[in-house]
């Protein structure tokens, strides 16, 4: 519909200009005595405000610009000069400069690597009079008797009154010395029986013995036990021989037997409640079908109809590299290139033997307790594969495999290492090579307090071990006349080592020139009886230098504990608080 009525047009809204900001907010206030002198793009102006001085001798005749107010807001405050280095370590040194920051950082205590490391030290009550009297071994109890092939009679006897190596812990015989008062007094020994036999603490429960400790028997299931000396470097030769064991076989291949035997070597970290070769941390091998058995795997060694029966004497020779060259293996430093000839160097750093042990009471006897060495779970997994993992299985894969190069430690393998056997003097062959590394790391102790990782103790080797089960007895050789001497072996020579040569196999020698056996130690093969000797020496030796330690890190004084906790024990650095007397130790058979 239209109309007449005029309606006005729409005007648009003005917008006032926007007003823009002098200069950009600034986070603090500037003095206005620092301006550049210089032009530039991006301050074109060169007029230059006056600095306070100059403030006060001309007066402002006109009002500031905005440009002028602009700099003056980007002016910076002057800083404080600071003191150099120098002067506030001099005035460090004078007592001076109390509120003076060090240049650097207060040094932080770093912990000291392995090889520079010191035994933990523990606050001990005085020893007690009984505690200097010689060391006794156990007690024998006869148990029963058991004839040998011989015809002889064997008297087995039941061990009391001594402590087993168990639970993670490792026990060996102390006595109290005045000659060793920075260490408490304390000391390692030795009781009888004297010399290389099967150890009375190192076997599991339910095993018998004689009196010499070189027969052993049990009438339960498969028991071990390690001699008391370890083998570390070179090649070394005992003997084993089956006094009660497997007597034939049948046509229907069925064994008639008095028991079972199983011989071989062992580490610490070996179960004791279980046959030799059960773990990773063994070799052994069967008195069925002369079989070697590694991570409870049998597989066939002795020829066929070839069994080991009562009578048969077992010979048993390891060859180990340098520790030197071990050394480089388990620190991941091993170049086959390089390291192809493995020398005994006289010249090169020994090991550094630490040994974290406590003196405790059991029973009538005194012990040095330390924490053992435990399984790990890589070499756990090697024996038992998982069937879930990149590969399908651990192991599978070349690089996966136990190599001196290994990425992890416990699965490293020593180069020129093996086993090999001999029956009744007659080489039978190397069941076994490239043994698993045992020097830490990668050997380690079981996880708990006062528990170092990286730490030899030397103890850490492999053992000469062996199992029974069920009235199977055995009768232990370490030298050095032995009963089957193998082909090859002589008799002492004039620097009181054994020589043996190389076996290629049974009807084959490879001889070896005198002079050459001579200038090598380590390829001397050599009764373990002398290596007994050898670690004798070593123990003796790891306790002066512990006590002279000890009297070292006291101020190169020795401190008298005799009155029990003085004031100066009691301040003196690197002693761990312990209780105020020896505490007892009971175990459960």
């Amino acid at each position: 519909m239209a109309t007449d009525v005029n309606i006005p047009k729409r005007q648009i809204t003005p917008i006032p200009a926007p007003v823009l900001p002098i200069s950009a907010p600034q986070k603090r206030p500037l003095e206005d005595d620092h301006a550049p002198p210089v032009s530039s793009p991006l301050n074109p102006n060169l007029d230059v405000k006056p600095t306070k001085n100059q403030s006060q001798l001309q007066p402002q005749s006109q009002p500031l610009s905005h440009d002028e107010a602009a700099a003056m807001t980007r002016e910076k405050p002057a800083r404080n000069k600071k003191e150099t280095l120098k002067k506030r370590e001099s005035k460090a040194g004078l007592g001076l400069g109390a509120d003076s920051s060090r240049a650097t950082p207060d040094p932080k205590v770093k912990d000291l690597p392995p090889n520079e490391s010191s035994p933990l030290r523990y606050k001990l009550a005085p020893p007690k009079p009984s505690d200097f009297e010689t060391a006794r071994g156990p007690v024998f109890t006869p148990h029963h008797e058991v004839p040998a092939p011989d015809g002889s009679i064997i008297q087995f006897y039941e061990t009391s009154e001594h402590v087993y190596n168990k639970k993670s812990f490792h026990y060996l015989h102390c006595i109290a010395d005045p000659a060793f008062p920075s260490s408490f007094y304390y000391r390692q020994t030795e009781p009888e029986p004297f010399g290389p036999h099967i150890s009375f603490e190192d076997a599991a429960t339910y095993m018998y013995m004689d009196q010499s400790g070189r027969h052993i028997t049990t009438d339960k299931g498969f028991r071990s036990a390690r001699a008391n000396v370890a083998v570390r470097q070179g090649r070394w030769y005992w003997e084993c021989k089956i006094t009660r064991g497997t007597i034939k076989s049948n046509a229907n291949g069925i064994v008639e037997s008095h028991g079972h035997v199983r011989v071989g070597f062992a580490r610490r970290e070996a179960s004791l409640d279980a046959p030799v070769g059960f773990d990773a941390y063994s070799y052994g091998i069967r008195d069925v079908q002369g079989q070697k058995v590694h991570m409870s795997r049998p597989k066939d060694f002795f020829p066929p109809g070839e069994d080991i029966k009562e009578g048969d004497v077992i010979g048993l020779e390891i060859q180990l590299p340098s520790e030197q060259l071990h050394r480089k293996v388990v620190q991941g430093q091993y170049n086959p290139a390089v390291d192809l000839i493995d020398e005994d160097e006289p010249t090169a750093e020994a090991a550094n033997i630490v040994r974290d042990r406590i003196p405790i009471r059991f029973k009538q006897h005194i012990y040095l307790e330390k924490i053992d060495y435990h399984t790990t779970k890589e070499l756990e997994d090697l024996m038992n594969p998982s069937p879930v993992g990149p590969s399908g299985t651990i192991g599978s894969r070349p690089g996966d495999k136990p190599n001196p190069n290994h990425p992890v430690p416990a699965l490293r393998t020593l180069p020129n290492s093996c086993i090999k056997i001999y029956k009744n003097g007659r080489f039978m062959g190397t069941p076994f090579t490239d043994l698993l590394a045992f020097l830490p790391p990668a050997s380690k102790p079981q996880a708990q307090v006062g528990a170092r990782e990286g730490m030899d103790d030397g103890m850490v080797g492999y053992y000469p071990a062996i199992s029974v089960f069920r009235g199977g007895a055995a009768e232990v050789n370490f030298g050095p006349k032995f009963w089957y001497p193998p082909q090859g072996f002589s008799d002492l020579d004039d620097d009181g080592d054994v020589d043996m040569v190389d076996m290629v196999d049974a009807d084959t020698v490879q001889v070896a020139s005198a002079p050459l056996l001579s200038t090598r130690r380590l390829d001397k093969v050599r009764p373990v009886a002398e290596r007994y000797d050898e670690q004798i020496v070593e123990d003796i030796v790891a306790d002066v230098i512990d006590e002279v330690d000890f009297w070292m890190q006291d101020g190169a004084r020795v401190i008298d504990r005799t009155g029990g906790r003085d004031a100066k024990a009691e301040t003196t650095a690197g002693i761990v608080p312990a209780r105020e007397e020896i505490k007892e130790l009971v175990q459960d058979d």
